[in-house]
């Protein structure tokens, strides 16, 4: 039996990664769970328990489906960034960054209730900044929307303006960690032969 993949997730970043997989038949049924707020002292463990939540929470209501939950959380000088409120805090937290490096960690749960199956994993990359001027910082939030996206920029959209290179995989950064998603999904394959 072939199983319903579903990705309880919104984020178009997301479904585009997933289907740069090689899954073009899933389903997409984002959770309405509240997410835990990340606090200095447990940044690198909030995006993993908020993935688990989210997969969680559609599991219980597909248990023969694989579900997929995913959370990325920057951390910067010891804190969690979120989304940026306004175009000021976005013009902040990108000044910030200027000429510094982040964490980016993208937290990732497969469930399956029918199979008894839970794999979770967190993966990290390292983002470092160029040094970007006043100018730069309002061209690139007069070009990108970024009040959706954490740490107030995409990498995927003109992110050369801003970034001068990056440690660990593009795609995690992205908000999907997709070698190790692969790897993981082999093996579940594997269990269902």
């Amino acid at each position: 039996m072939k199983r319903s993949v579903i990705l309880a997730s919104q984020s178009p970043r997301r479904k585009q990664l997933l289907a740069e997989c090689g899954w073009s038949e899933f389903k997409v049924i984002p959770s309405g769970v509240k997410e835990i707020t990340p606090s200095p002292e447990n940044w690198f463990c909030i995006a993993l328990l908020n993935a688990t939540l989210k997969a969680e929470d559609i599991a219980g209501k597909y248990p023969e489906a694989i579900v997929i939950g995913a959370d990325t959380v920057i951390e910067f000088n010891h804190q969690a960034i979120g989304k940026p409120e306004n175009a000021a805090k976005a013009f902040e937290m990108l000044r910030a960054f200027s000429g510094k490096e982040h964490i980016v960690t993208t937290g990732l749960c497969i469930r399956c209730i029918a199979m008894d199956l839970k794999v979770q994993f967190a993966e990290h990359s390292k983002v470092f900044f160029r040094e970007l001027s006043d100018e730069t910082i309002q061209d690139y939030l007069q070009e990108v929307p970024v009040l959706d996206k954490a740490g107030a920029y995409a990498i995927q959209d003109h992110g050369d303006w801003l970034i001068d290179h990056i440690e660990g995989s593009l795609r995690n950064i992205i908000g999907f960690p997709a070698e190790r998603f692969t790897e993981a999904m082999k093996n579940i394959e594997l269990l269902e032969n």
